[in-house]
């Protein structure tokens, strides 16, 4: 339950640097340096406690530079094509000029937004009767503990 609690805490944090970063570039679109310091402290963070960051968060963040890809304001957003049916977004940092290309499918779902993705609705398989299952001992009028198994095993044992 400590582990759950700490998690929950460096998450808010995380979110608390990503949506400073934010702010911060929408006052004033000069104080990139100071974005990017949040989003470096954001990164660091997730790296050293071994976080899983959202999809959404990652996309949005430059991988060389740690820029928040704000488009028309950090980054620059283009439409690509490679074949008719195959289309892309392209998003080149304005600060250090890393390209991130991403696939628009209307039809791709990523790995966490499928249902099966969520562990609530994952089945998980019976690992054998646990001693919850198990029926507990009864007293025997005369003092003794019995139960059905400790009867079978022994009549098994004779």
């Amino acid at each position: 339950m400590a582990a759950q609690l700490k998690d929950k805490e460096a998450y808010q944090r995380l979110n608390y640097l990503y949506q400073a970063a934010h702010c911060v570039l929408s006052q004033n679109a000069e104080n990139v340096k100071l974005a990017r310091f949040y989003c470096f402290t954001q990164r660091t963070i997730a790296r050293r406690l071994v976080l899983r960051q959202d999809p959404s968060v990652k996309r949005t963040l430059c991988k060389k530079c740690c820029s928040l890809l704000i488009p028309g304001v950090t980054a620059t957003v283009r439409q690509r094509r490679k074949n008719s049916k195959t289309r892309f977004t392209v998003m080149r940092c304005l600060s250090c000029g890393q390209s991130k290309t991403l696939l628009n499918n209307p039809d791709h779902r990523l790995w966490v937004d499928r249902p099966e993705a969520q562990m609530e609705q994952r089945k998980q398989p019976d690992q054998g009767p646990s001693s919850k299952n198990q029926p507990k001992e009864k007293k025997a009028p005369d003092g003794s503990a019995s139960s059905k198994h400790g009867a079978a095993q022994s009549t098994a044992s004779t």
